[in-house]
């Protein structure tokens, strides 16, 4: 089912223009929505962090060791692009779910906002110098999941290649979701990268829900945060909206230079892509923890 072709990513490229430079330092953008505190947290030890809220309560039963080239290529992507009016078209947030209009009709909040995060990470990345790229799906829906232009097919082919293949995604409001963390990817020994975003933003057991679709092929999961409470309020806020995404971002880039055994680069500002968010190829989204598969 192909009901749509790519210009339906409009709006959130709207906002990425509207979010201005992307080259504040990640631990400044962190402090500033802290409060202007000296440093930015310590993700890795508080169970809730001041920006994403709660994260995983899950135990992490794995550790990445692998060492990882430097310039390996990381593809990024934003669940749910490719799985919208079927299951698993991501959480609608907590604030839909009470009344509120969805940020972009035709789409769950969930994918708007891992979006805009992915688009800004991917611009962020290639500021400071990684091999890191955006795919986007041809269509909003795609019922197969093998199909080859799915996150899924795309992922796993990037994978298995030797890069590092990375989905966005934000975990369902309320008791169904479980907080930030990052889901493995399970078709190698676990490395550097995955150490680095897992102490960046929590983990995940290696099996969780008996092994979701994209670690199985290959593909990182990075849940950001539960869309709701201070997190979706400061994304839907105009006046926190940007600094939020920069610090998010800003956080996903600094663990990823982490991981690839980079030290943090500090670059002059840089605008965001002129084409807005979904500029590069095609994506499954997957239904991580909203829901099953």
């Amino acid at each position: 089912m192909h009901p749509r072709p790519v210009a339906w990513l409009v709006g959130p490229a709207l906002l990425i223009g509207s979010l201005g430079p992307l080259a504040a330092p990640g631990r400044s953008a962190e402090a500033t929505l802290m409060g202007g505190q000296g440093q930015a947290p310590a993700p890795a030890l508080a169970a809730i962090d001041p920006i994403t809220g709660p994260r995983s309560r899950l135990g992490r039963d794995w550790i990445g060791a692998r060492p990882i080239e430097p310039d390996t290529a990381i593809l990024v992507m934003a669940g749910h692009a490719d799985s919208q009016g079927m299951a698993g078209s991501g959480t609608s947030g907590a604030a839909v779910a009470a009344g509120a209009a969805p940020m972009f009709e035709g789409i769950s909040d969930e994918l708007y906002w891992n979006m805009v995060v992915a688009e800004t990470v991917v611009a962020l990345g290639q500021q400071r110098g990684l091999r890191i790229s955006y795919y986007r799906p041809p269509f909003r829906s795609i019922s197969d999941g093998d199909d080859p232009s799915t996150n899924w097919s795309v992922g796993r082919q990037h994978a298995a290649s030797g890069g590092y293949a990375l989905e966005i995604h934000f975990d369902a409001w309320g008791p169904s979701g479980i907080g930030s963390g990052l889901i493995p990817p399970l078709h190698r020994p676990f490395g550097r990268l995955d150490e680095s975003l897992a102490e960046a933003f929590g983990g995940y057991p290696m099996a969780f829900r008996g092994g979701l679709g994209g670690p199985r092929r290959g593909i990182a999961l990075l849940e950001v945060g539960k869309l709701e409470g201070p997190l979706e309020r400061s994304l839907r806020n105009p006046a926190t909206r940007g600094d939020t995404v920069i610090a998010i971002a800003n956080r996903i880039v600094a663990a990823l230079e982490a991981g690839l055994g980079r030290g943090p680069t500090t670059a002059l500002p840089l605008s965001p892509p002129r084409d807005g968010v979904g500029n590069a190829p095609p994506g499954k989204g997957l239904q991580a923890s909203s829901g099953g598969e």
